[in-house]
């Protein structure tokens, strides 16, 4: 198999095990992967449960369109990450939901805007940054995401939902599933008044 079966196998994956287990729903996610200088990204309306190696169009890194269907709308939230650094292979953007009820709250730090309950966070994602709300595909939010994809490859878009990247699929899958993990915790403990984040390291 070659390496980019092998990566369609791991998107088709992903996408499968997030649609089933109710990680996404819809068409409201998209998913990217870069080879080379050609970034294969979801098409517009497509659903994670039904994907296939026919439903992604094909883009460069500049954004021009060089084969496959119509890009997601988003993919500009896609190529920011691919533009700020050539060793990051997979963005993956969905709207689960702990994570998603997080990003509609007021943050306290908008450069971390989830606490350590666990170690796991920091280790697996680092910082989770905010982005403040416009509306999805519009050209406010591309910008905003742009001046500010430099702090963290993992975005938590304002009462819209996570955009994380990583040096391949698998890892971009990892470090998501540990940001909805930690985003059901913190939902959970936010009123609880004996709830204790990890003491930060001096």
């Amino acid at each position: 198999m070659n390496s980019l079966d092998q990566t369609f196998e791991d998107a088709l994956w992903i996408c499968r095990s997030l649609f089933e287990r109710g990680k996404t729903s819809g068409s409201s996610a998209n998913i990217s992967f870069r080879i080379g200088d050609a970034v294969y990204i979801s098409g517009s309306g497509t659903s994670f449960g039904r994907l296939g190696r026919e439903d992604f169009g094909v883009l460069s890194p500049e954004g021009s369109l060089l084969g496959g269907i119509v890009p997601s709308k988003e993919y500009p939230l896609h190529l920011a990450f691919y533009q700020k650094d050539p060793g990051l292979r997979a963005v993956i953007h969905t709207h689960g939901p702990f994570s998603t009820l997080v990003s509609c709250l007021c943050p306290d730090n908008e450069d971390q805007m989830l606490p350590d309950f666990t170690p796991y966070l920091s280790i697996k994602v680092g910082k989770v940054c905010y982005i403040p709300y416009s509306p999805p595909g519009s050209p406010q939010l591309f910008d905003m995401v742009r001046r500010r994809v430099y702090k963290s490859n993992a975005l938590l878009l304002s009462n819209h939902g996570p955009v994380v990247a990583g040096t391949s699929l698998m890892d971009a899958f990892y470090k998501l599933e540990e940001l909805e993990e930690s985003a059901r915790l913190y939902w959970y403990l936010r009123t609880e008044p004996q709830a204790r984040p990890i003491p930060e390291t001096p």
